[in-house]
């Protein structure tokens, strides 16, 4: 049986997201037959800007992926802070840059999973994912939403908890916190969910 590929899209700026992505990719690895790699879209702020907001250094084991690249992934997952309630500009200007594999519909029939990072609880955990659909959508790409398979750690009340039936999530606040076990465990949890969707659809023969 072929292997299914599952690529883990991210941008992260203080390194909340990335945390995250590494969960998911360690849940979708842990599905038999699924080799799930992690890449990062291209940084648009200046090396000078980028001091100035004490961001630290991008992650040296995980490259930059090129839109065409998104083509060899049977199944997606992208991560990425919210801005005002919707994804960061750059991950914004990586989808910009798939108008050629919009015009062909390249990537219409991939399953696609959403997870992110806010700053507080009116940062856009459930309104960031919400506005990131369109991008799915004007590709023809399936998404993927956890709905509340999770659990009971989809109704814990006793611990801030980012995160929702969209898929999962974590605060930065001021940019201290981290993120939880709990918000750890719902990351580890989507990446693996997905990748069984994923290997389930990329099994399954089209329809003549």
């Amino acid at each position: 049986m072929a292997t299914t590929k599952v690529y883990i899209v991210y941008y992260s700026l203080h390194g909340h997201v990335e945390i995250m992505a590494r969960e998911v990719q360690r849940g979708a690895n842990a599905v038999q037959g699924v080799e799930a790699t992690l890449w990062q879209v291209p940084e648009t702020l200046s090396n000078t800007i980028l001091q100035k907001m004490r961001a630290p250094s991008k992650a040296n084991d995980v490259a930059e992926i090129r839109p065409d690249q998104l083509l060899e992934a049977d199944g997606l997952i992208f991560g990425f802070p919210s801005r005002f309630g919707v994804m960061a500009a750059q991950f914004k200007a990586f989808f910009d840059a798939t108008d050629e594999l919009w015009a062909s519909q390249a990537l219409a029939g991939k399953p696609a999973g959403i997870f992110w990072s806010t700053g507080f609880h009116g940062g856009g955990q459930e309104l960031t994912a919400l506005t990131a659909i369109t991008q799915l959508a004007h590709h023809g790409m399936i998404y993927v939403p956890l709905g509340y398979t999770f659990g009971s750690g989809m109704f814990e009340m006793n611990e801030v908890k980012g995160g929702s039936s969209y898929g999962a999530g974590t605060y930065a606040g001021d940019g201290s916190r981290q993120p939880t076990e709990l918000e750890l465990q719902q990351a580890f949890y989507q990446g693996k969910y997905t990748a069984e969707i994923t290997k389930k659809l990329s099994n399954r023969p089209l329809p003549a």
